[in-house]
């Protein structure tokens, strides 16, 4: 599948998808059709049967070098919308390029090389996991064109930076290497082929109960937002509609079988 030759979608029969930014001519630069085709993709892998894991790479040399200048110098539409105006949920549309991935009922591995600044960076935080190569060049670029940045990234990165460290991120905008990037709290595993780590662990996730895995995600999405009490019924709500599940029995049988197990997709 593609989408304004700008993403494309391959679906594996293990149930993982490739999802490629392709405009590498470009660094996958963020343009007006980048954002729709990110958007557009999105709700594909939402429809899309079979589907248990993501992985979002970017082709060429960069995953994403962020918003393309050329913005700048762009004259809105008129019947363009105002970026207050929630078009997509709670949502604008940029803001949705990188929170849609957070969204989506599956889990989101990010496989990130080569540049990865301010737009880019949002969106490989709205993913659940980030496998990142260490010489990715890697920066929260927006105070460097006097902006702040605004595609959702104060809400996705709650929890995985420490608040002063953002903040001299944030206001300093300064480059730092893939390999610091686990540190700082914005990559989960730093590896010389990122694609294949973050493929290898999609794989494993795509061999384990795809009801399970998608609940396990509903109850990340609220455990920051929730309260103590809201998360504990919200947990015992969902292990009563999967215990004893025709999935939860399989994965109880093939662990003990040894064998490779056998799941119904949702």
């Amino acid at each position: 599948m593609d989408f304004r030759e700008r993403v494309s979608i391959d679906l594996g029969g293990d149930g993982v998808a490739q999802v490629r930014f392709t405009r590498p001519d470009k660094l996958n630069a963020l343009d007006p059709d980048m954002f729709e085709a990110i958007i557009e993709s999105g709700r594909a892998l939402h429809k899309m049967k079979g589907l248990r894991v993501v992985v979002l790479s970017g082709e060429g040399r960069a995953f994403c070098a962020g918003l393309d200048l050329s913005n700048f110098a762009r004259t809105p539409s008129p019947d363009e919308p105002e970026l207050t105006e929630r078009t997509h949920g709670n949502a604008n549309r940029p803001q949705q390029a990188a929170m849609l991935w957070r969204k989506l009922p599956v889990p989101v591995i990010a496989a990130v090389h080569g540049v990865c600044f301010g737009g880019g960076l949002q969106i490989a935080s709205g993913a659940d996991i980030r496998v990142v190569h260490p010489q990715t060049r890697m920066s929260i670029m927006e105070l460097k064109w006097g902006l702040v940045p605004d595609m959702g990234g104060y809400a996705l990165w709650r929890g995985l930076v420490r608040d002063d460290v953002l903040r001299e991120l944030v206001y300093t905008n300064r480059e730092f290497t893939g390999a610091e990037a686990q540190s700082l709290g914005l990559a989960t595993h730093v590896d010389e082929d990122p694609l294949a780590r973050a493929t290898s662990i999609a794989t494993e996730i795509a061999n384990r109960n795809p009801h399970a895995i998608r609940a396990a995600k509903r109850l990340h999405a609220g455990m920051v937002e929730r309260g103590t009490d809201a998360i504990l019924l919200e947990e015992s709500i969902e292990q009563h509609a999967i215990m004893r599940s025709r999935n939860q029995v399989e994965a109880v049988m093939a662990g003990m079988e040894k064998r490779a197990p056998n799941f119904e997709d949702v």
